[in-house]
């Protein structure tokens, strides 16, 4: 009997559009074909009978790193422009050597998420951005048995979870924020069944840019106070800054991620139409030696990437 040798999970690469995406890829999933089931009964005997009418794919999702992985950024980047651009590639998986084994192709996808993963001052973990996309058509074949490239995880020692700095136009101490939590920018997609096409063309239509939710020292608050004294408490809504794309007036700022020393930007989101929805002191507990801290929720009217830091993705 012949002895086949196992495939290893923690063995792949994503290609897109010919490139490798980045030097690490945390993980990868998804793609897969599956049947819409229909299920109905017939006559009076109270039977059913099942059958599968149209199909439709999984959405891909992978966790990467900042190295290497402008091309996935500048995706990002075009997709919150609405310039929506649609990339085809592989998933190619491996055996214990690093020798190709399988390939998963993909074509047309579009991205429909983009999550940021909690930023804490504290922190020593790499950070790791999650982008799901779906695409129109997959396919599948064995692969030629090239080598991979083997992936090393200590260039993501550039970008860690504890290298951000939040900055809002007119509200001075921001920038010692020392907590944000997780948050996820959708992009819509229509999925449009046509004919006798078994799978759908992709649409996309409307983004989501979500709340941003953190904390900041109580000693660093005091203009966060009065800004939320002002416009939560008075109901004036004075603003800083330039009108947003939609022509609504408010605060701008950004969100910078920054290399371990932080001495350079690696890049930013651009905000815009930023509003103050709450702040406030979190519990205190008596005896405790916690720095005493203010939660804070902003909505965004637009986020956009720049690249312009030490990415250059312009």
């Amino acid at each position: 009997m012949t002895m086949k040798t196992s495939y290893t999970a923690g063995h792949f690469e994503l290609v897109i559009d010919d490139s490798p995406t980045t030097a690490y890829l945390k993980s990868i999933d998804g793609g897969w074909t599956k049947h819409a089931l229909v299920d109905e009964p017939i006559g009076p005997h109270n039977e059913r009978i099942k059958h599968p009418s149209v199909a439709d794919i999984d959405p891909i999702s992978f966790d990467f790193g900042l190295s290497g992985a402008n091309s996935v950024l500048k995706w990002i980047q075009d997709s919150w422009r609405k310039d929506f651009k649609r990339r085809s590639g592989q998933i190619i998986h491996a055996d214990f050597n690093l020798q190709s084994t399988f390939e998963h192709h993909f074509s047309e996808a579009l991205i429909t998420e983009t999550t940021f993963p909690a930023l804490d001052g504290g922190s020593k973990e790499a950070e790791y951005t999650q982008v799901k996309s779906q695409p129109e058509t997959v396919g599948k074949k064995k692969s030629d048995g090239k080598s991979l490239t083997p992936t090393i995880g200590r260039k993501q020692k550039m970008w860690l979870c504890s290298g951000f700095r939040l900055n809002i136009d007119g509200v001075d101490g921001m920038e010692y924020a020392n907590k944000i939590e997780s948050f996820t920018i959708k992009q819509g997609v229509k999925k449009l069944y046509t004919g006798v096409q078994r799978f759908p063309e992709l649409m996309p239509t409307k983004l989501e840019f979500p709340n941003l939710t953190g904390t900041i020292s109580a000693a660093y608050a005091e203009n966060l106070l009065k800004w939320h004294d002002k416009e939560v408490g008075k109901g004036q809504f004075e603003r800083a800054g330039k009108k947003g794309k939609s022509g609504q007036a408010g605060r701008t700022g950004t969100l910078e991620f920054l290399s371990p020393d932080k001495a350079k930007t690696l890049f930013r989101i651009n905000l815009s139409e930023i509003g103050l929805l709450s702040a406030n002191f979190i519990a205190s507990t008596a005896n405790s030696d916690q720095i005493k801290r203010v939660k804070f929720e902003l909505y965004i009217g637009q986020m956009d990437l720049d690249g312009a830091g030490a990415l250059g993705l312009e």
